[in-house]
């Protein structure tokens, strides 16, 4: 077992906090207050917060079958698990084959309505994380506590972290402060450009607070900012207004103030002892005895892993194959135009893919032997042993260098002020050297590439779907993919898909919402 921030405890359950997205309120129901807890134990306090930070790592604070929001099945209910289904299944990059209702419609980018429950899952955890946090930096205000600043800073990045995603995914929602936190009356629509000015102002607001160093798997400066030069990267998508100056400017900072270098072994970003890696940024903590979860990594390293066709599967420190996600030719086709020309290549991360037995072509989504199943997240160690597990000890990298110098790449080559062209081929060089690609010159860097690149190095972390979006790809026909529009070869879909519809129980709810365009 990793020794490092824990995200669940004993004392945590005691909070019994019922999910309040269903009324899309301010108030969670507790049987025993924040500010209750706080005032008999002044010492609860860091354990809130990391109860808080379990909100993105686990379903519930009761064990993998539990689920801080209602669901049918609380192992789909993660975030990572909604992040990875909504960015990448929707994406080219991978496909699931069970069948899912909900899930099939985003495999296929097709049929998406408000009654999908992985929309909910998503919409859902965010106005759980939210009030949550905000309830939590109030109850803080009336205790005494050496970290109380430490741990309010903390707060404001989760809850902006939750936020990112309800810009990102359904550009709209309720924006809960702690100044309208309680208020009984249904909160107003927020756009997407107010929810954007408020988690820059939160962001820049706690810049300066976060300490350049935290425990592992807390917030700390770098944090803060990889978030802003993420939000700042999609400003134009987000609100109409290109932002790219200000988004390499932060991803300047991050590369050059945040002690972070690329991991020599680019495995060890995703293998169960990456807790050590020097380049992560932001994790996801996961560990087999202490975080269980049928989300978080479990889902990633599980859902590729087949019994029958991929033996052993401890190989990779599973001990469960789920059979259901595999990669399309969108992502290894970037190594290799067919499966003799993937295997011939000299990309570490071509080698990523399981091809015993699979078809480079994914005729049928369905058929587990179409298409191929992405070993890139496993439960093994880069060193030493391990024991095949069910669940996964291999956190989730939300954030991680590669990323930073990819963007600073990006906004260079959109023109941001500051950027150096010959810095943005030397930081993609450095993210291909690691992984034994062939070199590349300024000619070869254009904003294609970059796009290209982007999808073979951070592919299955949940940046796939806004990547396309911003580079105009996503929906229409100018870039098809397997299976996109429900079709093998692909095919144009509505330019509403760009964001998801709001989920019919947030409707329903608060009148104050409203559908986005092209949903019922």
């Amino acid at each position: 077992m990793k020794i490092k921030f824990k995200i669940a405890g004993l004392a945590l359950t005691l909070m019994l906090i019922s999910s309040c997205s269903k009324d899309l309120d301010t108030k969670p129901v507790v049987e025993s207050t924040f500010e209750n807890l706080l005032q008999q134990d002044p010492n609860a306090a860091k354990g809130l917060l990391s109860r808080m930070y379990a909100t993105f790592a686990l379903t519930g604070g009761n064990g993998p079958g539990s689920s801080d929001i209602q669901a049918n099945d609380a192992g789909e209910s993660g975030f990572l698990r909604g992040i990875i289904n909504l960015e990448d299944f929707s994406a080219d990059d991978m496909k699931n084959r069970w069948g899912d209702d909900g899930l099939d419609q985003l495999t296929t980018t097709k049929d998406w309505t408000q009654n999908n429950k992985f929309f909910r899952y998503l919409f859902d955890r965010v106005y759980y994380t939210v009030p949550q946090t905000t309830n939590l930096i109030i109850a803080l205000n009336s205790v005494n506590d050496p970290n109380k600043a430490l741990y309010v800073s903390e707060l404001r990045f989760l809850r902006s972290l939750a936020y990112f995603y309800m810009i990102d995914c359904f550009g709209k929602g309720v924006l809960v402060t702690t100044e309208n936190y309680g208020q009984s009356a249904p909160l107003p629509e927020a756009s997407r450009t107010e929810l954007f000015n408020y988690v820059e102002s939160e962001l820049l607001a706690i810049e300066n607070d976060l300490p350049a160093t935290n425990e592992y798997g807390r917030a700390n400066k770098s944090c803060a900012r990889m978030l802003l030069a993420k939000l700042y990267l999609n400003a134009e998508v987000y609100t109409g207004s290109a932002r790219y100056n200000d988004a390499l400017t932060y991803a300047n900072k991050v590369i050059t103030e945040g002690g972070y270098s690329l991991e020599t072994n680019f495995m060890k970003n995703f293998s169960s002892d990456n807790n050590t890696s020097s380049e992560i940024i932001f994790p996801l903590i996961a560990d087999a005895v202490t975080s269980q979860s049928y989300g978080n990594t479990t889902y990633l390293v599980n859902g590729n892993m087949n019994n029958d066709t991929m033996s052993p599967i401890s190989q990779f420190g599973a001990a469960d194959g789920w059979g259901g996600h595999r990669a399309t030719k969108a992502w290894y086709g970037l190594f290799g135009a067919n499966a003799t020309d993937l295997g011939a290549s000299p990309d570490i991360r071509a080698s990523l893919f399981w091809r015993n037995g699979q078809s480079y072509e994914m005729n049928d989504y369905k058929t587990w032997s179409d298409g191929y199943p992405c070993t890139k997240f496993r439960n093994s160690s880069t060193t030493g042993s391990w024991t095949p597990t069910s669940f996964s000890s291999t956190d989730f990298p939300l954030f991680r260098l590669a990323d930073a110098y990819l963007i600073y790449a990006e906004c260079t080559l959109r023109g941001a002020t500051g950027g150096s062209p010959s810095q943005a081929l030397t930081y993609v060089q450095a993210i291909r050297n690691r992984a034994n690609a062939t070199p590349i010159t300024s000619a070869d860097l254009t904003l294609d590439f970059i796009l290209d690149e982007r999808g073979r190095e951070l592919n299955f972390e949940g940046h796939r779907r806004t990547d396309l979006i911003r580079f105009g790809k996503f929906t229409g026909g100018s870039y098809l993919w397997p299976w996109k529009g429900g079709v093998q070869t692909g095919t144009a879909i509505p330019a509403t898909y760009n964001l998801f519809p709001l989920p019919f129980t947030a409707l329903s709810s608060n009148p104050n919402l409203t559908q986005n365009p092209g949903y019922n």
